[in-house]
């Protein structure tokens, strides 16, 4: 179904206005960061806060392949993808000792770091940033880019929560030493997930930092990548397979309502962050699946009259 909805949006993206062609870029970042995301934590139990590095890396990385070899954006976010899972493969010895908060608190780490470090080097222009050499691509091209990128991590979400590795994630997931004795090999599973879940928040870092034309540290590895990943899954539904993408829908379509109200945006996010943990811990695809199984256990034990006559 969302293979078929990515299609229709590729054949009608060109007649489309810059404004919604704009709004649909920003929908599909901000799902491809909650999809990576809700793959590490929701069905891995890797409760990462680090998704910042990987976003900033990726933009760095592209500007430095665009600026310096001539290649195309393609590539560059290619090249980007691989950088970043390189960085989660080289991390990973150190950060999977760490489990439960620790790691949480690890992950911070490694964004925190990357950022004072690209403020620091004397090789990324500090605190001041990258500029873009040549003009970024317009709207259209962007957005196509985008819907790509969503369309692989569709195809990834699909194959890594249909198939026999979910349950494998899964099992990690409930219970890493349980696993581990039932003959899985918790690190390789760990592994697998982080790499493939931040090189796709790398090249999503990538497209974001190319629309924008220049990035600077502060941004590219703001805490604000991190929490908003983190919340778009917690409303949508923490490892449900619509839950990020349902939450990056609520949370682009709140943020554009209350787009001149930032107190009030954040206000409100929070508010519907802490009913959705205390009443509705399975966030709204939760509340939704609920519903639906009520009604229809209700329509089992209350058969309507004619269904009562005919039998």
């Amino acid at each position: 179904m969302l293979l078929a909805l990515e299609a229709v949006l590729f054949v009608v993206q060109g007649s489309l206005g810059d404004y919604w062609v704009e709004l649909g870029f920003h929908l599909l970042i901000a799902a491809v960061l909650a999809e990576s995301w809700n793959l590490l934590a929701g069905y891995t139990g890797l409760v990462s806060l680090g998704s910042a590095a990987f976003f900033g890396l990726g933009s760095y990385i592209a500007y430095g392949v665009l600026n310096r070899t001539g290649l195309g954006i393609g590539a560059s976010v290619v090249i980007a993808a691989i950088g970043g899972a390189t960085l989660a493969v080289l991390v990973s010895g150190a950060i999977f000792r760490l489990r439960g908060l620790y790691f949480t608190v690890g992950t911070l780490a490694i964004g925190e770091s990357l950022r004072l470090f690209m403020i620091n080097a004397p090789w990324f222009n500090g605190a001041t940033g990258l500029v873009l050499d040549q003009d970024p691509p317009d709207s259209h091209a962007l957005f196509t880019y985008a819907l790509l990128l969503y369309v692989i991590v569709t195809l990834i979400m699909a194959v890594g929560t249909g198939s026999r590795f979910a349950i494998l994630l899964k099992a990690v997931r409930d219970d890493e030493d349980a696993a581990g004795q039932m003959g899985v090999v918790p690190f390789r599973v760990k592994l697998t997930v982080f790499a493939v879940a931040s090189a796709l928040i790398a090249s999503a870092g990538a497209l974001q930092g190319i629309r924008l034309g220049a990035i600077e540290p502060y941004g590219s590895f703001g805490m604000s990548w991190s929490v908003d990943a983190l919340t778009m899954v917690i409303i949508g539904g923490t490892g449900r397979r619509f839950g990020a993408l349902v939450g990056a829908v609520f949370a682009v379509t709140l943020s554009e309502l209350l787009a001149d109200y930032p107190e009030l945006h954040v206000a409100a996010t929070g508010v519907i962050m802490i009913l959705l943990i205390r009443f509705a811990p399975g966030g709204i695809c939760g509340v939704v699946l609920g519903l639906m199984e009520r009604l229809s256990s209700s329509r089992r034990a209350h058969p309507t009259e004619g269904g009562l006559s005919r039998g």
